[in-house]
């Protein structure tokens, strides 16, 4: 493939020429969907000038005790058209409020925890590397230089099916594997929620690699006996932003179903996607890619409000599958040798810089305080219109949007990144970069990682608004918003980070981007 990894080139990084290009694309747009902000909520802005306005007007100069009289004798007069004017402002009212879209609501989500037996240190994988005998000396040495600047730690896990000598990729493996990440997950999300399981309306799993007959969905179905009508959907393909796919199609059908609950199980599965040949662009996700599962608990019930962690805000989705490097900048495939993996591209931080944002874009307008976008106006009028050219475009702070942040843990390089361009600080890449040290990729299940590491923490306070960025192939970027509706009891709190949170953060040396050349 042209988009793989060549030979003599660089394990693909965000180059400085990037980092710069960052700031004045996202601008332009910014201006676009800024107008369109404010035009749509003119009747707004409207209205509370009025009331403003008519707050300022002494009362007793508006309300006398002649206009009082004058206006019941009208009233009087007008019985039925007063009737028939309270009438439709009731019907406009109960209209207004059947047609609004129905609150979402997070009951409670829980990660699975695989066993102690199935960790596997940095070392553990390079004897197994060594041992399966299919690498070359050269693959063997650039495998051990991405480990060591990965960011990932050494007590993350792999599945037995890679750990023994030979692997074994089989499909009985895989349904192994998968079988037990779910159904951790799932037995923690209902016994921390105690919902039965016919009272669950919707499911949706989302697993990229992994596709079997019958679905996962239908495994799910059967183990747990759920009930004959439910709605059910398999995602596959959709690479590590899926997880917020699936919170996306959850959402749109809450709004449709009454009184319902949803149930989203994010995984992924590496036992037929551990790749054993020597095409290097298909290497790194060996290094990366780690055992996780996460079973999420929505609601559209008001009685569920007391009892619910968070309210869904939004949900913005990005898709550059249209630009061919986009497309194929994640792709799996079989090797000259038939060895299946997933190849990444040298234009993959590219593809994800790019995509988010135009994410970022649509995303401002809905969460960016007022103060920030008039700010971001008036410098971009400064240099286009007045022609101020030494004046800097105001970069909007999202830091001001949000208290949380949960970036997809894809890898070290990743998360360099988006703090950079970002502006964030070390405090909020925490979540990412240690669950990226414990558990590793976990593909689209990491958000819910972070955000249990940010719970175990005893961060989350009502009031609080949690951004979650997720990338995945195609290429997608995916953004979701949520709102705490209660703080979140550390002490009560049992998730895989419960027991060793008081030995994070651990420090992670940011190895230097050195060069790792790609011979052979």
């Amino acid at each position: 493939m042209a988009d793989q990894v060549k030979p003599n080139s660089k394990i693909p990084i965000i180059s400085s020429n990037d980092t710069k290009n960052f700031q004045p694309s996202i601008k332009l747009k910014y201006v676009k969907l800024g107008y369109h902000y404010l035009i749509s909520n003119a009747v707004y802005l409207g209205v509370v000038t009025f009331l403003a306005i008519l707050s300022s007007v002494p009362l007793p100069a508006l309300v006398t005790n002649q206009n009082f009289d004058h206006l019941w004798n009208l009233l009087k007069l007008n019985l039925f058209a007063v009737a028939l004017c309270l009438s439709i402002l009731v019907f406009l009212g109960t209209v207004h409020i059947k047609s609004r879209p129905k609150t979402v609501y997070l009951v409670d989500f829980a990660c699975c925890k695989p066993e102690s037996s199935r960790k596997a240190t940095k070392v553990t994988c390079m004897e197994r590397i060594v041992k399966y005998g299919t690498f070359t000396n050269e693959n063997i040495e650039f495998q051990r230089k991405i480990f060591e600047r990965s960011g990932v730690g050494d007590e993350t896990y792999l599945p037995d099916s890679v750990i023994r000598i030979p692997p074994k990729p089989t499909l009985a493996e895989a349904r192994k594997e998968t079988e037990k990440l779910m159904f951790d997950a799932i037995d923690d999300l209902l016994a921390k929620t105690r919902i039965f399981t016919k009272e669950i309306g919707i499911l949706i799993v989302n697993c990229s690699v992994f596709t079997p007959l019958p679905s996962l969905s239908a495994m799910i179905v059967n183990r747990y006996k759920l009930r004959g009508n439910i709605i059910t959907y398999n995602l596959g393909g959709m690479g590590c932003s899926a997880g917020l796919i699936s919170m996306d199609l959850a959402k749109d059908l809450l709004k449709v179903h009454p009184n319902s609950y949803a149930m989203v199980v994010s995984m992924e599965s590496i036992t037929q996607n551990w790749y054993c040949g020597n095409n290097r662009s298909m290497l790194i996700p060996n290094c990366l890619f780690r055992m996780g599962s996460a079973a999420i608990l929505l609601s559209n019930k008001a009685s569920d409000r007391s009892r619910s962690k968070y309210r869904l805000v939004h949900v913005v989705r990005t898709h550059k599958g249209a630009d061919d490097k986009s497309y194929k900048c994640a792709y799996q495939q079989e090797d000259e040798q038939g060895y299946r993996g997933v190849a990444l591209s040298k234009d993959l931080m590219a593809v994800a810089g790019e995509a988010l944002k135009t994410n970022i874009t649509t995303l401002g307008p809905l969460v960016l305080p007022f103060s920030e976008q008039l700010l971001f106006l008036a410098t971009l009028i400064a240099k286009k219109v007045l022609r101020l050219h030494k004046i800097k475009p105001y970069i909007p702070d999202f830091k001001l949007a949000f208290e949380h942040f949960c970036i997809h843990a894809g890898g070290r390089a990743v998360l360099d990144e988006l703090e950079k361009n970002l502006e964030l600080t070390p405090l909020h890449m925490e979540p990412s970069r240690m669950t990226l040290y414990r558990f590793g990729n976990t593909s689209s299940s990491s958000l819910w990682y972070e955000l249990a590491y940010l719970e175990a923490k005893g961060r989350i306070r009502k009031g609080d608004r949690i951004w979650q960025i997720g990338f995945g192939s195609g290429f997608k970027c995916n953004s979701a918003i949520w709102h705490a509706l209660r703080s979140i009891d550390a002490a009560k709190e049992k998730n895989p980070w419960s027991d060793e949170i008081d030995s994070f953060p651990v420090h992670v040396p940011r190895v230097a981007a050195v060069d790792v050349q790609t011979k052979g």
